[in-house]
């Protein structure tokens, strides 16, 4: 191919970013109607009316297509948290967590069932959107270190991550005993504040 010939292709499977957005929409409506077995570059590309060479070029794999679909349709939980103190963030982030739940369920529900079964789409979401997330909450807690609230040799540190997004996915396995309550205040008031050396953050 000429390199005139090139760059014309180029240019016509650019993908703008109204139609990206386009292109997204169509993947999480598809996880919401089928799961993550409904959602193929096929179905995509004939929903939006895209090819489907277009979609591989952009995103090589269906784990990559989806997990950018997700990270650009939610905002990050905690990344703009930062109130000073680490009990503070920790409130912060309790309220983002519970602030998101419910929105969503068959989404939700969908990439999680499919989180345990597909570890190419597992290995896709960990990079794109738990990553993130995981760094936050790092980040809030190496603050609360340099600050001399925590002692960096603390075992407990390496928890907070963990517990935080846990509960998000095990919350509704232990609906009996949390109905009605919110878990993570209780959680940090019970448990990580206090193995972190600190007092209860309400």
């Amino acid at each position: 191919m000429s390199t005139r010939a090139a760059t014309a292709a180029a240019r016509r499977s650019r993908i703008t970013p109204e139609r990206e957005l386009e292109l997204y929409r169509a993947v999480l409506d598809l996880l919401r109607e089928g799961g993550y077995e409904a959602v193929t570059m096929e179905g995509v590309a004939a929903r939006t009316k895209c090819g489907k060479a277009t979609l591989y070029r952009q995103w090589k794999t269906k784990p990559r297509l989806v997990t950018a679909a997700l990270a650009k349709s939610r905002r990050p939980l905690f990344g703009d948290i930062d109130t000073g103190t680490l009990p503070g963030d920790l409130r912060a982030a309790a309220e983002a967590v519970a602030g998101r739940r419910g929105r969503d369920t068959e989404l939700m529900e969908a990439v999680g069932q499919a989180y345990l079964h597909h570890p190419d789409l597992r290995e896709a979401l960990r990079e794109t959107v738990i990553a993130p997330e995981v760094a936050a909450v790092d980040e809030m807690l190496h603050r609360a270190v340099e600050r001399g609230e925590v002692d960096a040799a603390n075992p407990a540190l390496g928890w907070v991550a963990p517990c935080l997004l846990g509960v998000l996915r095990v919350e509704r396995l232990f609906e009996d005993r949390f109905a009605g309550r919110d878990p993570l205040p209780e959680l940090l008031d019970a448990v990580l504040l206090p193995a972190l050396g600190l007092p209860p953050a309400s």
